[in-house]
Order: structure tokens, then sequence, then C-alpha cells
């Protein structure tokens, strides 16, 4: 018996084994495609090695970041983009060139303001490289020239002149944009007066009143040992000195300085969120009726906590990895230690293989293979994208786990519901309900997790461990001891949607 199932071990290893080499074999063709210039072979291989459900995924970051490459070489710029997107929020280590590849895309493709803002990442992640960065500003400014930005195109031309004083192309831009700027200045100049008031000395009319005469008032005269009467303004104004008399000494008010309140701590903290809600899914999936009235409900409570709020609705994969691309390099861009980064999502989830997964409402789920190729991984895109950035707070949310989208999977899935992540750095993650089970849609516009959230985080004075305790105990009584709501956390500080009020 120890003998057959021994066998039977080392026969699954070694199946195992010769697929891992297979699927190995595919990417070494793809490189091998694309240094050789074949690149719609190139594009064939790593498309197949990333449909291999066992495949190693530590390698997906380059296979993407390779394949972008042979799309962008072949004028695809739209697929370049979406894999160099993918590339960049699996941290592929060559993210500034990455960045410069999508502006070149962008550009190329007419989309002149999403390039720009590609060369603007590019340019934070190459800070350190001068000739690059001198490269960067140069494209960025012939971009800014084309949208009419002057000013921010000399300015770009002016830097990279910094960096590099013989660039013959900055001194030849900088030089034709300075020439059409004292063009313009001229023609201003020479030009008729604009908007000039009616009485101005040109154009003044003779009021009877001579050039130095002025209305004059009766001096105010002291009489002896009194001070001077003041006009309304003075007296307004404390004296400095306290007039002493024999009779009566007067003390010097001392000045009274406000004690810093909660919200002036934190004003100069930067708050940015992606809110997701999902409800509009096939029927095969399940229609949802509440995630998009919750993210809707949950962004504008967001908004009025100070926050940046980037919102989606019944959005797709492609949709939901631009918009978390665009957050990503927000939190990024923030200053260290005073920025927070906070995720939200509400619509279909499930786990699978160690990883939660969201549902987009385009996925096509008809086998467990499919559910890595077209589901969103919260650990792998979400939570640690967040943990690498400056912010220090990372806010993750999730109230994903309705009910059980794909049941012809249930039995290969397991358990339903999310799993629980482990804690990042700095992070605070909260789910509708506890680790494997299903929370409710709720029958109202708001989900039950959300309609008691969005009542607790109003309150003032509350930190984010409190909040959400007083949401798990409006949702246990609500939902007679069925949904228990799960947070963990491993920050450091405090966080408040609402300040103390002050007195």
């Amino acid at each position: 018996m120890k003998t057959g199932k021994l066998t039977t071990i080392l026969f699954l290893t070694l199946g195992l084994w010769q697929s891992a080499a297979a699927q190995f074999k595919l990417y070494e063709k793809g490189h091998d495609s694309y240094t050789s210039g074949q690149y719609a072979e190139a594009i064939k291989n790593f498309s197949e090695y990333l449909g291999k459900a066992t495949r190693d995924k530590s390698m997906d970051g380059e296979v993407f970041y390779l394949r972008a490459l042979s799309y962008y070489k072949t004028n695809d710029f739209k697929n370049a983009v979406a894999d160099f997107e993918e590339a960049v929020l699996l941290d592929h280590p060559n993210k500034g060139n990455i960045y410069w590849f999508v502006a070149k895309s962008y550009d190329k493709t007419g989309d002149t303001k999403e390039a720009v803002g590609a060369y603007t990442s590019a340019l934070r992640e190459l800070d350190a490289n001068a000739e690059a960065k001198a490269k960067l500003l140069y494209e960025r400014s012939q971009l800014y020239t084309k949208l009419g930005q002057i000013a921010l195109a000399v300015a770009d031309l002016k830097s990279g002149a910094t960096l590099q004083p013989n660039n013959a192309d900055i001194r030849r831009d900088l030089e034709k944009l300075d020439k059409q700027n004292v063009a313009g200045r001229n023609t201003a100049v020479a030009g008729p007066p604009v908007n000039q008031p009616a009485n101005t000395p040109e154009t003044k009319k003779d009021t009877g009143v001579k050039k130095d005469e002025s209305v004059k008032k009766d001096p105010v005269v002291a009489k002896k040992d009194e001070p001077a009467h003041t006009t309304a303004k003075q007296d307004a104004v404390p004296s400095t000195t306290t007039p002493v008399t024999q009779d009566k000494v007067v003390a010097a008010a001392v000045p009274v300085v406000a004690t810093p309140s909660v919200a002036d701590f934190y004003k100069d903290e930067k708050r940015y969120a992606l809110v997701i809600g999902n409800s509009n899914y096939p029927k095969s999936i399940g229609v949802l009726k509440n995630p998009v009235n919750d993210a809707t409900d949950f962004a504008k409570e967001l908004q009025n906590s100070n926050f940046e709020v980037q919102l989606l609705t019944n959005a797709t994969y492609g949709q939901m990895r631009a918009a978390m691309l665009r957050f990503k390099e927000k939190v990024d861009a923030g200053e260290r230690d005073k920025t927070v980064s906070l995720f939200y999502y509400a619509g279909h989830g499930l786990q699978r293989d160690d990883e939660n997964y969201l549902v987009p409402i385009d996925a096509m789920i008809e086998f467990e293979d499919d559910i890595a190729r077209y589901c969103f991984p919260v650990q792998r895109m979400v939570l640690a994208n967040m943990e690498r950035s400056n912010s220090r707070m990372n806010i993750v949310i999730l109230d994903a786990c309705r009910n059980n989208p794909f049941p012809a999977l249930s039995r290969s899935l397991g358990e339903q519901g999310l799993m629980e992540m482990r804690r990042a750095r700095g992070s605070f993650i909260a789910y509708a309900t506890a680790p494997g089970s299903i929370a409710s849609d709720g029958p109202g516009r708001n989900g039950l997790y959300t309609q008691e959230l969005l009542k607790a985080m109003r309150k003032p004075g509350l930190t984010i461990e409190q909040v959400f305790k007083e949401v798990r105990q409006s949702v246990l009584r609500l939902s007679a001891n069925k949904q228990n709501t799960w947070d963990s956390s491993n920050i450091i500080g405090e966080f408040y949607f609402k300040f103390p009020e002050t007195r």
C-alpha cells in the first residue's frame, strides 16, 4: 500500500516537473523569437505561456513586458499599452522604460494627454539618470507644444538644458519658443490698450478739482498730558505698550496660543481612493443589486472626507487594470508618510490558490484555469502595489463575497467567500464577512455591510479601528448574528474619516 502511494506521488511530481519544463520552453521560444525580430511568433509563444494555469507566475511580469515590446514593434499600440500596464502592476524592475514606451504608444495613437501623463511617470522612475531624464523632458516638451502649453514646454526645455547644456535639439527648440514668446509680447505691447478704465489720466474728464488739492480734515489737537484721539481703525489694533499712571497699573494682555487640532496635525495629508462597484454581470454569473449603489455612495462619502476619488462602475478587466495603474501613479507620486491610499470594491469575488480575485463584468469563466486569466488578483495587483508606494497607510475594503458566482466550479474551488490576506506593512484590510463566508446583498439601496459602514464613517472623532468595530456590531445585530465582518491591521498611527470636532 505504501509503495503504491509513493509511486503515485512520484508520478505526480514527475508530471508537474515535465509540465513546468515544457512551459519554460515556451518562454524561451518567445524570447528567442523576439530577439531575432520574429515578433508575431514571439506574441504567439508568450500568449500560450500566459494561458497555462500551472506556469511559474513569478515570470509573468517579464513575459508581459516582452510581449508588450513585440506588440509595440508590430505597431499594435493598444495591446502594447495593456501589456506594459500589466508589467508595471506586477512590479517589473524596468518601470522607467516601460512608462517611456507607454508614452510613445499613446503619442502614436494621438492620445497626447495620456502620453504626457506617462512621460511624467517615466521621469519619476528615471530621476537619477541625467541623460534619460533630459531626453524625456525634451520629448514631453514637444507634446506640451502640440497642446499649446508653451510655458510648460519652455520649463521642460530649460530643465533639460540644465542637465545637458550641449544638447543641440533642446537648444534649438528653446530658442524657437523664446522667439515666439518675444514676438507675442511685442504684438501685445504694440496693440491698443485693453479694457482701459474710464478715468485713467488719458481719458479722465476735468472734474473741477485741481491736482494739488485734496479734501482736508481739521487736525486733532491733544490736550496736555492726554493722548491724541485715534481713528476707529487705529483703536481696533492693540497697543504694543500699556500706559502707566500713578493711580493704576494696567497689565499687558497675554496672547492666547490656540492648541493645534487633530485636523491641523493631518492638514498636509493627501488622500487617494480607487472605488469599484460591479453589478451588471451576465446571467450566467449573476446580476447583483447593490454594488454600483454601494460604490457610488461610498465614493461621495470619501470625497466629504477629503479624498481624491476615482470611481469605476460595471468595469471590465481592462478598465479595472487601467484604473489601478492611474491609482498607483497617484499614490507613488505622493509625499512619503503624508499619503493615504484606499481601495474599495463591491461585487463578485472568490478565492483560488491562495489569492483573492475580483470578478470583472466581462469575465468568461468556463474552467477553473480561467479565473487567473480573467479575474483581478487583489494580493498581487492591489495590495502589493499599495505596499510598495510612499503611503503611510493602505486601506483595502472588500464587500465582495456576495455569493458563489461560478456554482459549476464550487467543488473544485472548495471554500466559498474570500480568504484572509497577509497583513502588509501599514495596511488595514476589511472584509464584509469572515474568511470563507458569504455576505448579504441587502434588500435596500445598499448592501448591509456598506450601509453600516457609511453610517459609522460619518461620525466625527472615530479612529479607523473604532469605525469598523461599530460596523461589526451593527451588522451582527441586523443579520441576527449570521454575518460577522472581519478586519486585520498592521497600521502605525491613526486615521480618521471625520476628524474630532473642535470647540
